[in-house]
Formats: C-alpha cells, sequence, structure tokens
C-alpha cells in the first residue's frame, strides 16, 4: 500500500502529516517505508527518525522515469506501506503543469493516491473549491482526500469535513485535534 502526501504549497504542513502517520502506523506494527520527492536533505532526517528506516529521495529533476520507479520499488521493498512526502506545491515542477520534477510527476509515476494537506487556518468551505481544482486538474493524478493542518476547533473541522461532502473526499483527519 501507498500514499502520497502533497500540498497546495510549502509550509501548508506535509511534514507534519507525515511524522504523524509515521509514528500512527508504526504503532500498528506496520513496516512503513518514507520516501521524498526531491533533492531535500533535511525532511529525510525527520522521516527516517520517525520510520526507524532510512528514506529515500525521488527526484525527477535528476532520475528518469525508468530510475525513479526502480529506486522507488528497491526502497519499498519488505514495507507493508510506502509514505512518500511530496514537496513544494503539487504541480510545481520545471514546466507549468507539473509534468517533470514534481510531486504530480511522482505520485502520477506511482499511481499512487494522493492526500491533500492544506493549511485550513482562515478557511472553511473554501477548502472545497481548493480541492476541487487540485482532484480535477491533471487526470494522471488522483487526490483520494484532504488531511487539514491548523484547524482550530472540533467545530472547525466539522465544517471542513462538510464541505468536502461534496467532492465525495473526505478530510482524512487534522493533525492534533481530528
Amino acid at each position: 500500500m501507498r500514499l502520497l502526501l502533497a500540498a497546495p504549497h510549502s509550509g501548508a504542513g506535509k511534514t507534519t502529516v507525515s511524522l504523524a502517520l509515521l509514528l500512527a502506523l508504526r504503532a500498528r506494527g506496520l513496516r512503513v517505508q518514507p520516501f521524498k520527492v526531491g533533492p531535500d536533505y533535511i525532511d529525510p532526517t525527520h522521516l527516517e527518525k520517525a520510520a526507524a528506516r532510512r528514506p529515500y529521495n525521488l527526484d525527477g529533476f535528476f532520475l528518469d522515469e525508468t530510475g525513479l520507479l526502480a529506486l522507488f520499488r528497491h526502497g519499498a521493498r519488505g514495507a507493508d506501506f510506502a509514505l512518500i512526502e511530496g514537496v513544494m506545491g503539487l504541480f510545481d515542477g520545471k514546466d507549468p503543469r507539473g509534468e517533470v520534477g514534481s510531486t504530480a510527476q511522482v505520485a502520477r509515476l506511482l499511481k499512487a493516491p494522493v492526500a491533500l494537506v492544506v493549511d485550513a487556518k482562515g478557511m472553511a468551505g473554501s477548502i472545497a473549491p481548493l480541492a476541487l481544482g487540485f482532484r480535477d486538474f491533471h487526470p494522471g493524478v488522483r487526490v483520494v482526500g484532504v488531511f487539514a493542518n491548523r484547524v482550530g476547533s472540533e467545530r472547525h473541522a466539522e465544517i471542513l469535513k462538510e464541505a468536502l461532502k461534496a467532492l465525495d473526499r473526505p478530510l482524512l483527519g487534522c493533525p492534533g485535534l481530528c
């Protein structure tokens, strides 16, 4: 099983959600293999501590598609769950549609479902059109749900959950709250 965490932009909380998921999955007895999109060397140190496994960088700038797939298969060997943390915004890469060097490229190549991590501070119903745009932008990228970061209260979480119902994309969680 695999899941890719992506966001509309940097700073939305992808690493926070990644760490929470890694720890939760390990607590359930799963062997979780972390991956990081791009050449990042800081976030992977945190991912390694949470997963107790060395993360691999999946970089569409430096690896061709065959190499990227081979590295993923090698890294995921022996794991029950592969968690891929994206970089920057989901479609941010070498070109405007995110075909090369982006988190979207990795999601497409790996056929990985994408959970969108949204900074929900100061947001309510607007989460739905935001998620809708990401869901529909590229047919090869499958957004399956949303994690909301910086949610202020249980009521705030309920509003976000209700807004996402119309899209048939669940609110998967709110770190530290739901």
